[in-house]
C-alpha cells in the first residue's frame, strides 16, 4: 500500500492530466478525498506523510477517486461546500453553490439593516446556500425559500438543521404557485439562465448537474421573464428584486426589469469582475 505523500504526488499528477486540472487544485482535491477517508484534517495529512492506508481505506479511497477521475464533482463525491462561511450539504439534486452567487448574498445584506425584521423569499433555494446565508447573518427577518424540487428541498432543510439556523422556512412551490396573498419586502433568486443548447452544458461540473435549475429556454431568459413579470405583486411597497444571470446577460436583464416597472436598475460584478448580479425597486 502507498504512504499518504506517494498518493498525493501520484494521484494529484493523474487527476491533474485527465481533467486538465492546474496542478494545486489537483493536489487540494485529492487531499480532499484522503480527509474524508481518513476522518481527518489536512493538517493531519501534512503532519503523517508516512502513514499507510489500511486496505478498507485505500480501497474506500480510490473508488471515490475513480468517480472524480470521471469528472463527477468533487462536491458531491464529498457531499458538501462551502458558501459564505457555511458547511453545506449538496447532492445531485442540487446546483453546487459558487463563488460568484456570493455576491447575490451580499447585495441583500446591504438591503436589510441589523435587526430589521424583513420578510425575505429565495426562489429556486436547491441547497438552501443563500436563504441560509440571508438568515445566519440577519437573524431579525423571516426567510422563505421554494424548490419546485422536494429532494432539493430535503438537502436544503437537512442543512438548516445541522446550521441549526430557524428563521427559515421551505415551501415545495413552482415559483410562486403557493405564496398566494403573501408579500415580502426582498426576493432573490438564482434561477436557471444556460440556454439550451449551450456548449457550457456539456463541460466540467455542470454535465452532473441537474438540468432544471440550469436551463431556462432557447436563450436561457425564459425564467428571468418570469420572475420579473410576477415578483411585483409579491412585492411591498419598494421592495427590490434581485438576480444573478449569465456573464452575458446584464443587458437584457436590466431592460426586462425596467419593462416591467422596476426603477433604480442596476447590475453588480462578481469577483472576476463580470456583471453577475441585477436588481432593482418594484414602483406599484
Amino acid at each position: 500500500m502507498c504512504c499518504i505523500r506517494d498518493i498525493v504526488q501520484t494521484d494529484a499528477a493523474q487527476l491533474s492530466a485527465t481533467l486538465a486540472l492546474e496542478a494545486a487544485s489537483a493536489r487540494i482535491e485529492v487531499q480532499c478525498l484522503l480527509q474524508q477517508t481518513l476522518k481527518v484534517a489536512r493538517s493531519y495529512l501534512l503532519a503523517h506523510p508516512e502513514q499507510i492506508l489500511s486496505p478498507m481505506q485505500f480501497d474506500e479511497y480510490v473508488a471515490m477517486l475513480q468517480r472524480r477521475l470521471q469528472g463527477e464533482p468533487i462536491a458531491y463525491i464529498l457531499e458538501e461546500r462551502e458558501f459564505f462561511g457555511l458547511n453545506l450539504k449538496v447532492s445531485p439534486a442540487t446546483l453546487i453553490p459558487r463563488p460568484e452567487t456570493e455576491l447575490l448574498v451580499e447585495l441583500a445584506l446591504k438591503l436589510i439593516a441589523e435587526g430589521q425584521p424583513m420578510r425575505v423569499l429565495d426562489l429556486g433555494t436547491g441547497s438552501g446556500a443563500i436563504a441560509l446565508s440571508i438568515a445566519r447573518a440577519r437573524p431579525a427577518t423571516t426567510v422563505i425559500a421554494t424548490d419546485v424540487s422536494e429532494a432539493a428541498l430535503k438537502v436544503a432543510r437537512e442543512n438548516a438543521e445541522k446550521l441549526g439556523i430557524s428563521n427559515v422556512s421551505f415551501v415545495h412551490s413552482d415559483w410562486f404557485s403557493a405564496l398566494d396573498g403573501q408579500c415580502f419586502d426582498l426576493v432573490v433568486s438564482n434561477p436557471p439562465y444556460i440556454a439550451k443548447g449551450d456548449a457550457h452544458l456539456a463541460q466540467g461540473d455542470v454535465r452532473f448537474e441537474p438540468l432544471s435549475a440550469l436551463v431556462s429556454g432557447a436563450d436561457g431568459l425564459d425564467a428571468v421573464r418570469q420572475l420579473t413579470q410576477r415578483t411585483g405583486r409579491f412585492l411591498e411597497l419598494g421592495g427590490n428584486l434581485l438576480l444573478e444571470h449569465g456573464y452575458d446577460q446584464a443587458v437584457q436583464v436590466r431592460e426586462l426589469l425596467q419593462l416591467n416597472r422596476f426603477e433604480k436598475v442596476f447590475s453588480a460584478k462578481d469577483i472576476a469582475g463580470v456583471e453577475r448580479v441585477s436588481g432593482g425597486s418594484y414602483k406599484k
